[in-house]
């Protein structure tokens, strides 16, 4: 038996695994690696899935063709010649933005999709580009770049260190963190507590988090901005500004309280469902903790007032002095971050617009809530095929229904997945890259948003089949076919790959600081990385350059790849530290407190008071076993009791004539479903729950284990007409549903 440490690549926590495998290369035991520094052993189930992933007979090895209704395996050299030449000819047929992208949650997850993925995007060339990040995170990162100057400018409780942490719309017990990557979060909550500070969980639900809160507070779905402007109110009123790290660096302060005047607890608690009492005092609490974080996640994002909400929390932070502070919100300093030196410049929404709706591109992306009417409207431009990268749009997407038809309908459909789901049961071509194990991993994007600054680079666990390629190895292959470079060798297309991510990051430090690298041109730095190829050679500059590196050679005892490899369960570079000024992207270096896109949605807020709210609105929920779609098909994580029920307020249940174990219709103005009905207090009244992720009922699919626990897909009832105005992002928490019974 021989023992591999690696992280498990299944959710954001980041946790330390260790692998034994067998002499032939089976995995015998995965277990928590004590020694990771960052999660100490810790592990939830998700990572006792990796060995049935692994094995799973459902998982795609070869690349699938369409053949009529069916599919057949093809050689590499075969799917790949034909993907390429097919994308390319509807490009040049109808142009580039014929063709769409998707890149699914899971490629977050995965070094060769973060690095590689776009190469193929550039190489596709197209404006139709879309992402999990518009059914998720987007009006977080919107505030942020507003606020902050940049996308990932986001700052993370200081969990470990502070005294106070208000929750809204997060339930990170069940997902480690979420914009808050921290393992063991069950501990770091309970850690609070014992030190004698509080944990409040604000959110329509009694989750697993508001459980261990020290309090609880239920909240009408869709009323966080709400709620927050009148704790912002309540801090001007009651002479509790204080800012802190921020003093001298902000600007917009007069706006912001002229905002919030609008907004007292009085006016706003009968629709949050909160007393205007217990509002002023959790501000009042918040300002005179010793240190407080404030923090919201996907209950606060995707919903109809998402951006306004995700400003909120940060403006509490400000207002309170909590920024920028031990034990209030923080900026990592992660080992490797691409872009870190480039020039403070802001940032830019609306480069171009959807062809259809007319919503504006953030951060080079549409909103998926319009891909179906990109794909249904003609004209110029319409898009007549679909990439799709890890990714499932036809669970994730909102009118799931709508899309579905949407798809079905285009010329292609080419998909990079290891699975046939409801997404790729459509497609045309599907091209399995290897599994989590198989590659190398560092967490690029979630090391950007932990709570300690940490760097971990783990090797493949298990070996690849020498026929297959890489991850990596297949974007840049569909990436240089497409461009009609099909026999260039592929090493040839990573070193330009290479050269571009050298050329730009050595420009962007030498310009910010001329002696960093003691004169080396970029020539010579890409020649100082060696024969290393992929990944691993880029993660090797970008470490080289990050502020632990080594600079080649001229940091002592900074971080190159070398330098990881020698340490396998992870390096802690330490708590986060106070670093504002080098985190702020401005142009002037100035946070922007009021933005004026944010400031121009808070009338459609003030009007929201003014309208009767629906009779029932539905949220979503998760699990600890689950995270995406896909692990419903693997037996570890999904068997026990039906988890995919409609919660259901024992109020609700009688008035609604609803009983515990029945079945309810639940209808919205774009869908239907039927589910069993689970009566029970832990949502409030007037709210029902459906989780994410079930929905696998599909007859062309080949999800063996999660057909036997299909549920519904609660994007069915999400509607694509309703967004986020300022993001585009979809709004699928607080949809106006009715309920009758269905026994």
């Amino acid at each position: 038996m021989t023992r591999h440490f690696a992280t498990c690549p299944l959710c954001e926590a980041t946790c330390g695994i260790a692998v034994d495998l067998a002499e032939d290369a089976s995995i015998s035991g995965i277990r928590g690696d004590d020694l990771d520094p960052f999660s100490g052993g810790y592990i939830c189930p998700k990572a006792y899935g990796l060995k049935a992933l692994t094995e799973d007979p459902d998982r795609l090895r070869r690349p699938l063709r369409r053949v009529g209704r069916d599919f057949a395996e093809v050689s590499w050299d075969e799917a790949l010649t034909e993907a390429a030449g097919r994308l390319a000819s509807v490009r040049e047929r109808h142009g580039a933005d014929a063709v769409a992208i998707y890149l699914g949650n899971p490629s977050a997850h995965s070094l060769d999709a973060m690095l590689y993925g776009p190469a193929l995007v550039r190489a596709l060339g197209t404006r139709q580009r879309y992402s999990a990040s518009s059914a998720d995170q987007l009006p977080k990162m919107v505030s942020a770049g507003l606020m902050f100057g940049r996308a990932l400018a986001i700052p993370i409780p200081d969990l470990d260190r502070t005294q106070r942490l208000l929750i809204l719309g997060g339930n990170p017990v069940v997902s480690n963190g979420s914009l808050m990557t921290a393992p063991d979060v069950k501990r770091r909550l309970d850690d609070i507590q014992r030190r004698g500070g509080a944990v409040i969980a604000v959110d329509p639900r009694r989750s697993e988090t508001a459980e261990r809160a020290s309090e609880h507070h239920f909240i009408r779905p869709g009323t966080d901005a709400l709620f927050l402007l009148a704790m912002i109110e309540a801090l001007f009123a009651g002479d509790r500004v204080r800012l802190g790290a921020a003093a001298g660096r902000v600007r917009g302060l007069d706006q912001v309280r002229a905002l919030a005047a609008g907004f007292p607890a009085e006016r706003v608690a009968d629709r949050c469902g909160i007393a205007a009492a217990t509002i002023r005092r959790l501000a009042r609490e918040h300002a005179d903790a010793e240190s407080a974080a404030c923090y919201g996640r996907i209950g606060t994002t995707c919903q109809e007032f998402g951006t306004l909400a995700s400003w909120a929390v940060d403006v509490v932070n400000i207002l309170t002095g909590n920024l920028d502070r031990a034990g209030g919100a923080m900026f990592t300093s992660p080992a490797a971050l691409p872009g870190r030196n480039r020039r403070r410049s802001g940032v830019r929404f609306g480069r171009f617009h959807s062809r259809v709706l007319g919503l504006p591109e953030m951060f080079g992306e549409l909103p998926v809530a319009t891909l179906a009417d990109e794909i249904l409207t003609p004209g110029d431009g319409q898009v007549r095929a679909l990439v799709t990268v890890a990714g499932n749009p036809l669970l994730s997407a909102p009118n799931a229904g709508r899309l579905a038809e949407a798809v079905a309908g285009l010329e292609l459909r080419v998909a990079v997945d290891i699975y046939i789901n409801e997404t790729t049961r459509l497609a045309d071509i599907i091209l399995p890259p290897p599994g989590p194990l198989e590659r190398a991993g560092y967490d690029l994007a979630l090391y950007q948003l932990a709570v300690r600054n940490m760097a971990k680079f783990s090797p493949p666990v298990l070996p690849r089949d020498a026929d297959r390629p890489a991850e990596w190895e297949i974007l840049l292959a569909l990436a240089k076919g497409v461009q009609g470079m099909g026999a260039a060798p592929l090493a040839a297309a990573d070193d330009l790959v290479a050269r571009e991510l050298v050329a730009r990051e050595v420009g962007d430090l030498v310009e910010r600081d001329p002696d960093a690298l003691g004169g080396m041109s970029a020539t010579e730095v890409l020649a100082a990385l060696g024969d290393r190829r992929g990944p691993a050679r880029l993660v090797d500059l970008l470490v080289r350059l990050g502020p632990h590196g080594d600079r080649f050679g001229r940091v002592p005892g900074g971080l190159d790849l070398d330098a990881l490899l020698a340490r396998p369960h992870g390096v802690d570079l330490g708590p986060l530290v106070p670093c504002l000024d080098d985190k702020l992207g401005t142009g002037d270096g100035q946070i922007d407190l009021a933005p004026a896109a944010i400031a121009a949605d808070v009338p459609r807020l003030a009007a929201s008071l003014d309208r009767p709210p629906p009779e029932v609105v539905l949220i979503g929920r998760r699990h600890l076993r689950s995270n995406n779609s896909w692990m419903h098909n693997l037996t570890p994580l999904i068997k026990g009791p039906d988890r995919c029920t409609l919660l259901v307020h024992p109020n609700d249940a009688a008035r609604l004539r609803l009983r515990d174990g029945g079945r309810a219709r639940v209808t919205s103005r774009v869908g239907e479903v039927v589910a069993p009905v689970e009566v029970t207090d832990e949502v409030m009244p007037g709210v029902v729950s459906l989780p994410h992720g079930f929905g696998h009922d599909q007859p062309d699919s080949r999800l063996g284990v999660a057909a036997r626990h299909a549920g519904v897909n609660v994007n069915v009832l999400s509607d694509d007409a309703a967004i986020d105005v300022p993001s585009g992002n979809a709004a699928f928490n607080g949809v106006a549903v009715t309920i009758a019974a269905a026994d």
